[in-house]
């Protein structure tokens, strides 16, 4: 297990627990790092049901964030946000390890 120090926002967690309230079979937001992308890695979201027994589990008010451990080596010391403006609303990693980036926001470098 990495200690990754990984944060999730109180807005995050509100809109996750918006959207798995909605699931039957979705209880947590699984964020994972692959490689690829217009910067070299982008996030990956998704629902699932499982953790995995190696998972990195984030909580905040409710709300589970699960990332496995090759993923959190690379989101270490990150903050976890979900942002709503005019261009639209999405999920946001704010990665201090990424020296690149690109303009969608899922694409980094390090």
């Amino acid at each position: 297990m990495t200690n990754a120090n990984i944060a999730l926002s109180e807005s995050a967690a509100k809109q996750i627990n918006q959207i798995t309230s909605k699931e039957v079979d979705a209880k947590f937001l699984r964020i994972s790092v692959e490689g690829g992308g217009c910067s070299g890695f982008s996030y990956k979201f998704d629902l699932t049901p499982d953790a995995a027994d190696d998972d990195l589990r984030i909580e905040k008010d409710g709300a589970t964030v699960l990332i496995d451990p090759m993923s959190a080596e690379f989101m270490s010391d990150s903050v976890i946000d979900y942002v709503d403006q005019l261009i639209g609303a999405s999920f946001q990693i704010k990665n201090p390890n990424a020296t690149a980036a690109c303009g969608c926001g899922t694409s980094f470098s390090i």
